[in-house]
């Protein structure tokens, strides 16, 4: 299967903009060989400016689905193209809020997650539940942002089956307690078209894709499954995202990149045989649930907060 990544830089809250963007991308990606193309969390609303809106201004930006505009959208760009969509929105459904990622074809709605780990803003509920679901003959996981750092949600995802994994993001380029991550100057941004040097070594520096590079490659190695990893480029929100979508194989390895600073795609093939071959396959096959399933089940408190929004609250 040929699958494409894809990366843009989003309008806070203009759903018919970022919706043109992608419907460009995605006849892109279809004119250049792509079965299924995948865009990043909540690519059709953007991210990041949700965290300030008030209940009823993120109740306005939601939708119903499959119903809503949006999601209509989607099935028809999808069957005009005559190609598989994955892309992300705020739903609305009995009263709650949802950071979802949806799979439309052209016949309709595929498949439907709800991210569950949640933290952007306060009015979003948490998802209940895993998602895999058949594509093209795949068997496809979905895990939005936050939830892929958790090993254990990467793991219950490919026991359920999922020979590759969807990870739509906003990420990168924001501070933490890791040394040298922060957020990346505007200047840099500002300057890419006369010094792309200087803003490609921020991005692909522990800022963006070296903090990508320490955990991506090993959620697909550890549990033997494709990664597609999305991201925006440019700004969502008041933050700058380093882009950097890619598509990473069950050996760890990456098998294609974006490192424009454009709205862009990147294609890979990608083949079965690998996953039966590699270790995570192998390793997961070895496994003794006996001596840690109550340890991995104890109840636990979580906590999602990341430093950047800790820091905003305390300056509050």
């Amino acid at each position: 299967m040929n699958i494409s990544v894809a990366q843009f830089q989003p309008k806070d809250g203009d759903k018919t903009y970022n919706l043109s963007v992608m419907e460009a991308l995605t006849e892109k990606a279809k004119s250049n060989g792509a079965d299924l193309i995948s865009f990043h969390e909540m690519s059709i609303t953007a991210y990041t400016y949700t965290k300030d809106l008030s209940l009823e201004q993120v109740t306005d930006l939601a939708e119903e689905v499959p119903n809503g505009k949006s999601t209509q959208k989607l099935i028809a760009i999808s069957k005009e193209l005559n190609i598989p969509i994955l892309a992300g929105l705020v739903e609305k459904s009995d009263g709650k809020i949802y950071n979802t990622y949806i799979c439309v074809t052209g016949d309709g709605l595929v498949a439907k997650y709800r991210k569950i780990h949640p933290f952007i803003s306060k009015y979003m509920s948490a998802g209940d539940e895993y998602c895999v679901f058949d594509l093209l003959g795949w068997k496809c996981g979905i895990l939005i942002c936050y939830d892929n750092n958790v090993i254990e949600n990467v793991r219950a995802t490919s026991l359920l089956g999922a020979e590759i994994i969807f990870a739509p993001h906003v990420t990168g380029c924001t501070p933490s307690a890791m040394p040298h991550r922060d957020y990346v100057a505007d200047k840099y941004w500002q300057n890419r078209k006369n010094d792309p040097v200087s803003l490609r070594l921020e991005f692909d520096g522990p800022k963006g894709r070296r903090w990508l590079m320490r955990w991506l490659p090993a959620r697909a190695y550890d549990n033997g499954v494709y990664y597609a990893f999305t991201n925006p480029i440019g700004y969502d929100g008041e933050h700058l995202k380093n882009g950097n979508s890619m598509v990473i194989d069950p050996y760890g390895e990456v098998l294609s990149e974006i490192k424009s600073f454009e709205n862009d795609i990147s294609i890979s093939k990608i083949t079965k045989e690998k996953i039966k071959l590699s270790g995570g396959w192998r390793y997961k096959n070895a496994r003794r649930p006996e001596l840690y399933k109550y340890i991995i089940g104890q109840n636990h408190e979580s906590d999602t907060t990341p430093v950047w929004m800790n820091e905003k609250t305390e300056k509050n």
